[in-house]
């Protein structure tokens, strides 16, 4: 089917690339989906089973943890066994995990099925799984492709979370776990059909590529030897710390507290997840305008203005009324920033260690993106139980992206490429 159909989008002068650019940005899109649903879904767990926030977000940690961590070993199996069978493996994972939660009752299952199972799910298919399709088959575009799949990533993360929270509220959570395990199963079967490894295995050529390139060797490198190459770099380093501060103040904070953070104020689930939904409607073109301008200007500089602004926007949330009208100003500007982060870090990456390297080093530095994720989901946590505010959290964060700011502009500078 998917020789027939590369056969009648050539006739229309339209590259296979593009389909599987689709195929990968539905599967990131359900899969963040399912990444993001826990933190809407921490007050009825609360509620029926009795645990804690500090509990809830222990196992969460849990999940972002391994989202990051297994991007570079994800990277080599994309490698070696092709993205179809990775990438299907992993969907199928993810709906076991969140279909055998709808019995669960401990807290040890919470951690086992939400915080590994999802979490290794959810990091074979994360900011990596985006870097190689872009690699493999696009060279004209690249950083556009890279803007689209990334904020497919943050947007599927919050933009679901409206509905996941009224079906939570209309029918139970775990009807809204069901709607979840709904979609991936939609792009499992996509993924079965339409995923393809390389370009070659179409008879075609990377999109904008002129001239034929010899296989790639890149298989033969290993997960662990690729770190041992990448810490003699201080790139790397620089790049390490600023994603681990990118996923402090996002996913680990924003993204796994915001709901929880605004009942605080006396607002519902669905209003709260409803101004994420905004968040990521506003992502959608903050990234996609980010992998654009990638394409033209220093990212060094742009890191340093994305870190800058959102730092300032965590620091003045306090001081906003909680209400839907006094929260959209926040939702509108730093969903523009949300992930925008990616492109310039990936094209930096690149620029370091070779287009060839790239996907296995940007797994360790996306690592390092859910480290800070994972830190902070928990330290949040500590902090509201332990002061019944989230406020200290969010000074907390705001100073780290304003410290990323600064530290974006030590990493070396890339020269400016046309797309």
């Amino acid at each position: 089917m998917s020789r027939a159909l590369a056969e009648q989008l050539r006739r229309h002068d339209i590259h296979y690339g593009w389909v599987v650019m689709a195929v990968t940005f539905l599967t990131m899109l359900t899969t963040a989906c399912a990444l993001g649903a826990p933190g809407v879904l921490m007050p009825p767990l609360a509620k029926e089973f009795g645990w804690t926030t500090a509990e809830i977000s222990s196992a969460l940690a849990v999940r972002l943890i391994l989202f990051g961590l297994i991007a570079p070993f994800a990277a080599v199996l994309m490698l070696r066994f092709g993205l179809k069978r990775v990438v299907a493996s992993a969907l199928a994972l993810i709906v076991a995990g969140l279909g055998l939660s709808l019995l669960m009752g401990e807290l040890w299952q919470l951690l086992l099925l939400w915080g590994i199972m999802v979490g290794c799910g959810a990091g074979m298919t994360a900011m990596v799984l985006g870097a190689t399709v872009a690699s493999r088959w696009f060279v004209a575009r690249r950083g556009l492709v890279v803007g689209i799949l990334a904020a497919s990533s943050a947007t599927g993360q919050l933009a679901f979370l409206p509905l996941i929270a009224a079906v939570s509220e209309a029918w139970g959570w775990r009807m809204a776990l069901l709607l979840v395990c709904g979609l991936l199963m939609i792009a499992l079967i996509l993924v079965l059909v339409l995923m393809r490894d390389r370009p070659d295995e179409m008879g075609l050529k990377a999109f904008g590529q002129t001239e034929t390139v010899p296989p790639a060797t890149i298989a033969k490198i290993t997960p662990f030897g690729a770190l041992r190459e990448a810490s003699k770099s201080g790139t790397f380093w620089i790049l390490f710390a600023t994603f681990f501060i990118c996923g402090a103040s996002t996913n680990g904070l924003i993204q796994t507290h915001f709901v929880s953070l605004c009942g605080d104020y006396g607002l519902t689930a669905v209003t709260a997840a409803s101004v994420l939904a905004l968040m990521g409607v506003f992502d959608l073109f903050g990234t996609v305008g980010s992998g654009w301008l990638t394409d033209r200007y220093d990212p060094r500089l742009l890191l340093a203005v994305y870190y800058g602004l959102r730092g300032v926007a965590l620091l003045f949330l306090p001081e906003s009324t909680f209400t839907v009208m006094g929260l959209t100003p926040f939702a509108i500007f730093y969903g523009l920033d949300w992930i925008a982060t990616v492109p310039p870090t990936l094209k930096l990456t690149a620029q370091r260690f070779g287009p060839e390297k790239a996907g296995v080093m940007f797994g360790w530095i996306f690592a390092g993106h859910q480290l800070g994720a994972a830190s902070i989901a928990f330290f949040a946590g500590w902090v509201r139980t332990a002061y019944t505010t989230y406020v200290y959290a969010l000074l907390i964060a705001g100073g780290l992206c304003l410290i990323a700011a600064v530290l974006s502009l030590l990493a070396p500078k890339a020269r400016p490429v046309s797309a």
